[in-house]
This record gives structure tokens, sequence and C-alpha cells, in this order.
């Protein structure tokens, strides 16, 4: 395969939708005032909806819909189980104060979302050359210099949501492992959310995969024609991303009322 080099997007081109990124802001400080102030909510509301909602890829996942990283049965119930391990992982990590900023914590994630990947390359990259789709990942020996780069151009975005989403674009690009890298990138990106109260984003269905995977070869092909260079497909996978934490965010802050809701009937149907 021919080498194809690769430079990473520039921090200082991104262009977001700045309109969105408040709406996101207001929501979720909205969510957090209810189980603040609310005499009908419990500090464990918000993470009993996250495992609810983890859950629910099940159905979702036994018509090859969601994450499409399972094919039959048992995949499911073991990719559900590695989830939940993965999830249950990055909330402890939280609880301790530990964002996701450090290399090695791509490897812990990879040994708990894809041990069968990590037991063929532990602890390693890849070493052969891949391509997704039309885009030619770089070659092996670039990939551990190309991750370093990366994480140093995420310190210096201060808006939690775009470091998430540029984090996901770039290691997506880069593609690291020589499987499971999907999976990886994906609680990643939740980690870094997470950390900040946002809700995690999962794709919900088969139509929406194929958006995301269609939109992101675009961006890939577009960019390395013109690396330094904003485009509109690249801006477009950007935008899906807030349009799904939107989405996310306004489920979360109804889910949360209505469990408000709920707590209050019955207290109220208790005093009489």
């Amino acid at each position: 395969m021919i080498k194809h080099y690769m430079e990473l997007l520039p921090v200082e081109i991104i262009e977001i939708n700045q309109k969105k990124l408040n709406e996101i802001n207001r929501i979720v400080k909205s969510i957090y005032r209810i189980i603040i102030y609310s005499r009908y909510h419990l500090d464990d509301d918000l993470l009993d909806i996250y495992l609810e909602g983890m859950h629910n890829l099940k159905e979702l996942l036994s018509i090859k819909n969601a994450q499409m990283e399972a094919q039959n049965d048992d995949e499911i119930e073991l990719y559900l189980k590695n989830l939940k391990l993965s999830l249950d992982f990055v909330i402890e990590e939280i609880i301790l104060h530990h964002n996701f900023e450090k290399e090695i914590q791509l490897f812990q994630l990879l040994r708990l979302i894809s041990p069968e990947t990590n037991a063929i390359h532990p602890n390693s990259y890849r070493k052969t050359d891949v391509q997704i789709g039309g885009h030619f990942c770089p070659e092996p020996l670039k990939l551990s210099s190309l991750v370093s780069e990366l994480f140093y151009k995420m310190e210096s975005i201060k808006t939690p949501i775009i470091k998430a989403i540029y984090f996901h674009h770039e290691l997506i690009r880069i593609h690291p492992f020589v499987d499971g890298n999907g999976r990886v990138t994906r609680i990643a990106k939740n980690w870094i959310l997470m950390y900040d109260l946002y809700p995690p984003i999962f794709i919900n269905d088969a139509n929406e995969k194929k958006e995301y995977i269609f939109t992101l070869g675009n961006s890939f092909k577009e960019l390395s024609k013109n690396p330094y260079k904003w485009n509109e497909h690249t801006a477009q996978f950007f935008e899906q991303e807030l349009d799904r934490l939107l989405l996310n965010a306004n489920f979360l802050y109804e889910s949360i009322n209505l469990i408000g809701s709920k707590r209050e009937k019955e207290q109220n149907q208790d005093n009489k």
C-alpha cells in the first residue's frame, strides 16, 4: 500500500454553531438546577438514566442498529457487558476527578471495550496499513507521534463539547488500533463530555449510523486534499454531533422532569 501522511485538523480553524452550543448549555444547567433544588429528585437519577439508556441498546443491537458492533445474540451480550464495564470505569474515574487527557487511557479503554483486540496486540498500536472506505489511514510508524500530537492539541481547546467532537473526528481518522477504534473513540468522547456534566452520546439507529459513516468519509477525503481548510463536510460532522448532544440533553431534561412528577404525585397520594 502507498504510504500516506496525515496532518491533524488545526484547532484554530474550527467553526462551531454557537447558538446550538448555548442551547445545550442552557438545557444542561436546567437539568442540574432541578436535581439540586427539587425535593423530588435523588443524586443518582442522572446515572440511572444513563444506564437505562445503555440497556436500551440491546433492542437496537438485536436488529443491527445502534453502534452496529454486534451481529448475533452472543455478540450483543458481550458488547453490552464490555460497554457496561467501560462506562463503570469511566464513572469511577470521573468521581476521582480524572478527565480523559492521557494517551495511556486509550489502552485502558481498549482493554475494557475490546479485550479481544488487546489480546492480539497488547498495549500497542496497529502494525499494518488500514484503509477506511476511500481514506488511507496513516502508516503504523506515524501513529504514536500523531496520537501524542492529538492529545497536545486537545489541551488548547477550552470548550469540552468541541474538544470531545474534535477528538472523535481525529482519532477515527488516525485509526490507531487494529480493531475497536470506533468503540474506544466513542467511550473516550463520552468520558470528556460526562466529566463536564454533559450527557453521553450514542448513535441511535441504522440510518444515523449510515449518515455518520458517510459524513466522516467525506470529511476525511476533503481534509486529505486540503488539510488546513475548514470544509463543509467536516462542519457537517461537528453539526451532527451537536444535534445528537442536543437531542440527548432534551431527552435527559424530559426524563428528569418525569421522575420528579411521578415522585411528587406519589408523595401527594401518600399524604392524603
